[in-house]
């Protein structure tokens, strides 16, 4: 039993709130338990320079941190680094269930803005990041500016790991601080692998055990899923 009082394969709680901004093209607030992220999609009528006369769009990403979203406060613009390698995460994963063709002559900003973060930031705001990218593009065809959907799939993300020799899944800050192996896993609603990060923090790690992680990805996955499914369709 963890200091949750979860059992080692039980999510968090999740909830995700649709059209959580007033003016943006899409938008939703995602809950993670303690884990908050705001998700805002933005249409601009324009690409890249390296995307002209090329027929096809773009979808990138932005990620921030509210300096009082954790327990200390955080600098604006610290962590670079780090900052550029999550918002490239969250911009491979929607690109990679998109036809940027269909997108011709349009970018789709998504800015994840954690407001609480307990762990688990990167992978809310993927899938937090989804949903808003998601009803930007109904919103879109709502407005005649594109004919169909660029996207093909549904898309989540979660983290799993292993804390104290045990395999868990959906790991808060205190578990992700102290764990042995830290895996953030991206996956499409079939359960295809998008991305998958993994990194031996105090010890390299087995077959055997990344198989595990992998078992317990895909039911915190199933589960995101469903909850996608419910906002975005009103199941």
């Amino acid at each position: 039993m963890r200091k949750d009082r979860r059992l080692e394969n039980q999510m968090r709680e999740v909830k995700i709130t649709k059209d959580y901004i007033r003016d943006a093209e899409g938008s939703c607030l995602i809950e993670m338990g303690k884990t908050k992220v705001v998700c805002t999609a933005t249409v601009e009528e324009r690409v890249p320079p390296f995307l002209r006369n090329s027929r096809k769009g773009w979808v990138t990403a932005e990620y921030g941190m509210l300096p009082r979203s954790a327990r200390q406060r955080i600098e604006r613009e610290r962590s670079r680094g780090r900052i550029y390698e999550i918002q490239r995460l969250i911009g491979r994963s929607l690109r990679s269930i998109s036809n940027l063709s269909i997108l011709d002559g349009y970018t789709i900003i998504i800015d994840c803005d954690v407001i609480q973060a307990d762990g688990g930031t990167r992978t809310a705001s993927v899938t937090g990041g989804f949903v808003a990218y998601y009803t930007a593009c109904q919103y879109m065809i709502f407005e005649g500016l594109l004919e169909r959907s660029p996207t093909h799939s549904l898309l989540a993300a979660i983290s799993v790991g292993v804390v104290n020799g045990e395999p868990m899944l959906d790991l808060t800050y205190e578990e992700d601080s102290t764990a042995d192996i830290d895996m953030n896993i991206v996956m499409t609603e079939n359960l295809d692998i998008v991305e998958l990060q993994g990194t031996g923090e105090k010890r390299p790690y087995t077959i055997d055990e990344l198989t595990k992680l992998m078992n317990l990805a895909k039911v915190g996955i199933k589960k995101i899923i469903e909850e996608e499914r419910a906002v975005l369709f009103r199941i």
